[in-house]
Order: C-alpha cells, then sequence, then structure tokens
C-alpha cells in the first residue's frame, strides 16, 4: 500500500465512469474517427450517458466532425468543463489548439494532456466515454492504458490487406498490455453503386473478419464506403443523428449495439475489472 501522501500508482479509474472504450487503428486514413463519433452518437441516442475524449493529438478532427467552434470552460478549481454537442459531453486537443498550427510534442507532454483530459474534465456521471486514439501503437494509447483501467479496445480497419497488417499489430499492442479487445470492425467495407446498386468491393472485403477470427476476437461488423457519412462528418452532423431509419446510418446503429453486447460480455467475464459508477 503506498505511504500517506504518496499518490497512488498505476490506472486509476474515473469517478461517475462506468465504462471505458478506447477506438483504435493500425494506421492512418481507415475512418477511425467518423467511427468513433458516430458509435459514441448512437450509444447517446440508445440512451446511454457518453462523453467522448478526442486523444487524437495529431489530428484532432472531433470538432469539425461534431460542428463545435468554441473553446472549454476553465472552472475556479482549475478543472475542465466538456462542451456539449448533440447530447455528447467532449473534449479534444483541437478546443485548445485551432487551426491549422499543428502540434509537437515528446511523450511526457502527451502523458500530461492525456492525464489532464481524464483527471481534470468533469465528465460527471457516464454509462460510456469513448476515446479516440491516434493511429498507430504508440505514446497516446500506452499513456491511456496506464492512467485508466479500460474495459476494452476497438480495432477498426478497411479490408485491404496494408491495413490489416497495421490493424495486427495494435491486436497485439492491447493483448500485451492486458486490455480486452471489445472487437474488430471493418470500414470502407464496400461501395453500393448508386446508379445499378451493384456492390463493389473497392479495398477487397471480409478481411477485418478474417483477422477477427485468426486472432479470436469479435466482429463488429461492416461499415460501406458512403459518400453521405463522408459529407455528414464534414459538416457536423453525423449520420447517425438521423436516426436508425436512414439508410445511412444503420450499419454504424449495429455496431454500436454490438459494442454494447460485447461490454456486457466482457464485464461478465471480468467483474473486478468494471469501474464502478461512484
Amino acid at each position: 500500500m503506498p505511504h500517506p501522501g504518496q499518490a497512488p500508482q498505476g490506472p486509476q479509474p474515473l469517478p461517475g465512469v462506468e465504462t471505458i472504450i478506447a477506438v483504435g487503428s493500425g494506421k492512418g486514413g481507415v475512418g477511425k474517427t467518423t467511427l468513433a463519433v458516430n458509435l459514441a452518437l448512437a450509444l447517446a441516442k440508445l440512451g446511454h450517458r457518453v462523453g467522448l475524449l478526442d486523444a487524437d493529438v495529431y489530428g484532432p478532427n472531433v470538432p469539425l466532425m461534431l460542428g463545435i467552434n468554441a473553446q472549454p470552460k476553465v472552472l475556479p478549481d482549475n478543472r475542465i468543463e466538456p462542451l456539449d454537442a448533440h447530447g455528447l459531453k467532449v473534449i479534444s486537443v483541437g478546443f485548445l489548439n485551432p487551426g491549422d498550427k499543428p502540434l509537437i510534442w515528446r511523450g511526457p507532454m502527451l502523458h500530461s494532456i492525456i492525464k489532464q483530459f481524464l483527471g481534470s474534465v468533469v465528465w460527471g456521471q457516464l454509462d460510456y466515454l469513448v476515446v479516440d486514439l491516434p493511429p498507430g501503437t504508440g505514446d497516446v494509447a500506452l499513456s491511456l492504458i496506464q492512467t485508466v483501467p479500460l474495459t476494452g479496445a476497438i480495432v477498426v480497419s478497411t479490408p485491404s490487406d496494408v491495413s490489416l497488417q497495421d490493424a495486427r499489430k495494435a491486436i497485439e499492442m492491447f493483448h500485451q498490455m492486458k486490455v480486452d479487445i471489445v472487437g474488430m470492425v471493418e470500414n470502407m467495407s464496400y461501395f453500393v453503386c448508386p446508379h445499378c446498386q451493384h456492390e463493389i468491393d473497392i479495398f477487397s472485403r471480409g478481411g477485418a473478419e478474417k483477422t477477427a477470427k485468426q486472432f479470436d476476437v469479435a466482429f463488429l461488423g461492416n461499415i460501406q464506403l458512403d459518400p453521405e457519412l463522408r459529407k455528414a462528418g464534414d459538416s457536423g452532423k453525423p449520420s447517425v443523428l438521423d436516426g436508425e431509419s436512414s439508410p445511412h446510418a444503420k450499419s454504424l446503429y449495429d455496431f454500436a449495439r454490438k459494442v454494447v453486447t460485447r461490454v456486457s460480455e466482457i464485464k461478465a467475464v471480468a467483474p473486478e475489472s468494471v469501474i464502478q459508477i461512484q
């Protein structure tokens, strides 16, 4: 046990936050942030209390995708009040560093900002905190894992061999860090021709499902390559806001429901790892 006054060691639960899910990928360009944003919004639309932490410090795109152009309020006790977007509590480096100026940070600085976003933000009572990680297996993911006990991680990949090669590295990183894998999701899985409705496998198809089976992790579904999904994100009004009846949102809601199911399964197997609401 630590001595009186000594800071506790190891990951510490966030009071009031029941489930923390990291959304990662082995490489960039696979639509990871798009899926993280739509997952968080879909969970909220399904009745859950949800927060979204944009930890992609090198490319914080969450403010654009949610249509937010503001700065969070710093409270008298130096804690940070997250912004609200479509019912989500949101924090992002993009709020603190708007515009096109890049952030050039070394490891200790990255660890510090992740700890601040987790410990100094007033998240309140949340059923889910979705964390959008940067691509790859670098410092931010390690800092997150070292700071809070994750319920699990989602790995996003396209069906291409190049994407899957890097996704396997992300899976192995989470395994080595003793983080449960919620599952893999295949983004840009297929394209539906708007003229003939024929499905075209632009980046191949089915690779993520095969990889999930290979690593004995759950497969969370196929998300089609949909121009409307991109337009919705660019406009700050993600597709899931149109509801489950929208053909552009159905696969995203299916994805969210599978995540809910997998989280329940993970907690049933390892109840001691669940972050209790306080």
